[in-house]
């Protein structure tokens, strides 16, 4: 059920918010084990003029970058999958907007299961109350 924002210095058209809704949640599904009913992306698009690091932009720059933050319930995965997880979501990235700046960033941010839910209950009262 993780909730993913990503913003992203990219040129917004309906084929790349598809593609980087696709490579999102394959990652999500295929690192992370989340379903794929459960997941929920929202897709930011910075123009590279206003996207600066180390003081210049990433147009000036000639680059692109990335920050995406999936918010996960904690305990659900290992150090090792969330690092397999930031590793290729990175490289993806890379893969599908070209130059990408090493300052982009994809955080996996565990959740207490108490502090965080959908639809009304929060994941512990889910894990409490399994349903059927």
């Amino acid at each position: 059920m993780p909730i993913i924002n990503v913003k992203v210095s990219a040129v917004k058209s309906p084929a790349m918010v598809k593609r980087i809704a696709q490579l999102v949640q394959d990652k999500t599904v295929g690192i992370l084990r989340k379903k794929p009913e459960l997941i929920s992306i929202a897709i930011d698009f910075v123009d590279p003029d206003c996207w600066i690091v180390a003081g210049e932009s990433l147009s000036a720059q000639g680059k692109h970058s990335v920050y995406v933050d999936v918010k996960v319930t904690d305990e659900t995965n290992t150090k090792d999958e969330k690092a397999a997880y930031i590793a290729e979501v990175f490289a993806g990235f890379g893969a599908l907007l070209g130059e990408l700046h090493e300052e982009s960033y994809i955080y996996v941010d565990d959740v207490r299961a108490a502090a965080y839910g959908y639809g009304g209950r929060t994941q512990e009262y889910r894990y409490q109350h399994p349903a059927g």
